[in-house]
């Protein structure tokens, strides 16, 4: 249990809590409304709100870059004191070894099947907690040991390798590796590496790293900004022309390298990039410029305790549990009884964090 630091940027945090709120309620909330109105346009927010099979870009694949993106953001303001002490170091690989194994232990929780306690459904790399994790290592190794210059090199350094990887090896039995499912050379090596243990989806992980650390580093960027830019209408500018030129460049580069978010390709970390600058331009701007943060309460009452949020609501069904109070609902609301429970699920988690909020209980890893 933590309190909060008395100089947090409560854009950073009210964001956290937006994209929390997609994560825990958006994408059932707009599939049980289509449900019940089956209307043209449900199908439409629905489909928004779900993952295209392969190619291309919905509302929905930014939820987890952004999540990548805001813990970028918090570096340079929870890790500053590092880079000011090098007698602080042992004490930084401490921490970063503590919450690497802490994120991958979570994820082996949610979606690792750890709690099953069959080592032949167990994954080893699954979740987004555990790309987080890879991420805010390399990241903070970045912001603590490199100047300014060194990580933007790094940061296209990250794209080019990993963009390299998925077109110039050739794997064996299929050939030249292409950003299709079955001649992928990091769907390669994610069988290679996981064996068994493989999460068996179309996603990767291992190599996707490169991509995981260049959008964490994306939001490392906006921290450092927001950090030492003391204009704050200068801020807002320099986020949003950070956001147009890494949409463009991943506009631009889809036309030759696709936009993938199950492979994280480097046109899909430059589009996704550049929205979340957008959103922390507009965030930041709205909240931390012009002060209008009361109607947020809610958002940074979710974001203050996100990742109890997350792994919670993948552990414990709370829809389901909310029809035990509300099933006598379930003959007058027809096919909107399923929205009726994704609301109420998401009623008892939100009084929980707000619980903990008024309590000043902040789990943090």
């Amino acid at each position: 249990m933590l309190k909060p630091s008395q100089n947090r940027i409560r854009s950073i945090d009210i964001l956290r809590g937006f994209d929390m709120l997609m994560i825990v309620l958006a994408d059932q909330f707009f599939s049980k409304l289509h449900q019940g109105a089956g209307s043209n346009f449900t199908a439409a927010l629905a489909k928004q709100f779900s993952h295209p099979e392969w190619l291309g870009f919905r509302f929905y694949d930014i939820i987890m870059p952004l999540f990548l993106f805001v813990v970028g953001a918090v570096i340079p303001f929870s890790m500053s004191k590092y880079t000011q002490n090098s007698d602080n170091r042992k004490s930084l690989y401490l921490k970063l070894l503590k919450r690497f194994f802490l994120l991958f232990l979570l994820g082996w929780i949610v979606q690792g099947n750890l709690l099953e306690l069959d080592i032949s459904k167990f994954k080893i790399f699954s979740n987004t907690l555990q790309a987080i994790a890879v991420g805010y290592v390399f990241t903070t190794i970045a912001y603590v040991y490199l100047k300014p210059n060194h990580r933007h090199l790094l940061f296209v350094g990250c794209l080019l390798i990993y963009a390299l990887l998925l077109v110039l090896p050739v794997i064996p039995e299929i050939g030249r590796s292409t950003l299709i499912p079955n001649t992928n050379f990091a769907l390669y090596v994610d069988h290679l590496v996981f064996g068994s243990f493989d999460d068996g989806t179309q996603y990767t992980w291992f190599l996707s790293g490169l991509g995981f650390t260049a959008t964490t580093l994306s939001g490392l960027f906006a921290g450092v900004l927001i950090k030492t830019q003391k204009d704050k209408s200068r801020v807002v500018k320099t986020l949003l022309i950070y956001g147009t030129i890494a949409l463009s460049l991943g506009l631009i580069g889809n036309s030759f390298h696709p936009v993938v978010k199950k492979i994280w390709s480097s046109t899909f970390v430059l589009v996704s990039s550049g929205i979340c600058y957008f959103l922390m331009a507009i965030f930041y701007w709205v909240i931390d410029v012009k002060k209008q943060f009361k109607w947020a309460f809610f958002l940074k009452v979710i974001g203050m305790n996100a990742i109890t949020a997350y792994v919670i609501t993948h552990v414990l069904p709370f829809p389901k549990i909310a029809g035990f109070v509300l099933f006598g609902l379930a003959p007058y609301t027809g096919n909107y009884y399923g929205l009726i429970t994704v609301i109420g699920g998401f009623g008892l988690l939100y009084l929980l964090l707000w619980y903990m909020y008024k309590n000043k209980t902040f789990i943090k890893v």
